[in-house]
């Protein structure tokens, strides 16, 4: 029987870090858990459009910043900011049900994806939207895994199982290039998975890209360069 690990639950404590900091006591622990899922399902549906790669939560005794990592972040800020705050506003109504508004500080951070090819989470996004547009898979798994390569990536992986072109019998394929170490905790390896919806039913799409190996003196002068800033 195989075992299958996430490989960023695997490498968390050695290269990467969680996506939510805060600490909280047993009591209220649920609560905020329950509100970090709320926002990152809100913003995902929300932010569909945008090409997010990740939501990252981090919670003070007073106040709290939402930071969101995105190919199209001038599709979020919108004209003069005014998407940014729109945004911002309906976040506030989840966090502040039944509870006063003035309170409650929220900063949010809008980052750019420089390159976006290297984010598993936007290749998947891409994957996804050519097969709801009926294209022919294999198709588009050779221009993804050309887009990567051409990106700078050292190996890439891209899976496709369920009814592929609506045939009876559901199957797997795959089409990889390069290396993916997956046992190398040292390996900057990012993943992800979702599903597309069709017709015929529901199609999983799972993305491993491999960056290259992070050493502990690079894993903050790297963490810097994938992201710049926006105002928001």
């Amino acid at each position: 029987m195989g075992h299958k690990v996430h490989p960023k639950i695997f490498r968390i404590g050695t290269i990467y870090g969680w996506d939510s900091k805060w600490f909280a006591t047993k009591r209220v622990y649920p609560a905020l858990l329950r509100q970090d899922i709320q926002i990152k399902a809100f913003l995902r549906a929300k932010l569909k459009e945008a090409s997010v790669d990740r939501i990252e939560i981090e919670r003070g005794p007073h106040a709290m910043v939402v930071t969101v990592h995105s190919a199209k972040p001038g599709f979020i800020i919108g004209r003069a900011g005014a998407g940014a705050e729109d945004l911002k506003k309906q976040l506030l109504d989840i966090l502040t049900k039944g509870k006063t508004k003035e309170k409650f500080n929220l900063n949010l951070n809008i980052m750019e994806v420089t390159r976006p090819s290297l984010s598993a989470n936007i290749v998947t996004q891409g994957v996804i939207a050519e097969l709801e547009r009926r294209l022919p898979f294999r198709r588009i798994l050779k221009q993804t895994i050309d887009r990567v390569q051409k990106a700078g990536a050292k190996g890439v992986k891209v899976m496709v199982s369920g009814r592929l072109n609506g045939a009876e019998i559901a199957r797997r394929e795959m089409l990889s290039w390069g290396s993916v170490p997956m046992q190398n905790l040292r390996a900057d390896i990012d993943f992800a998975s979702d599903f597309a919806r069709m017709l015929y039913g529901t199609i999983g799409v799972k993305v491993w890209i491999y960056r290259g190996d992070i050493f502990e003196k690079e894993a903050k002068p790297a963490a810097e360069k994938t992201a710049a800033p926006k105002n928001a």
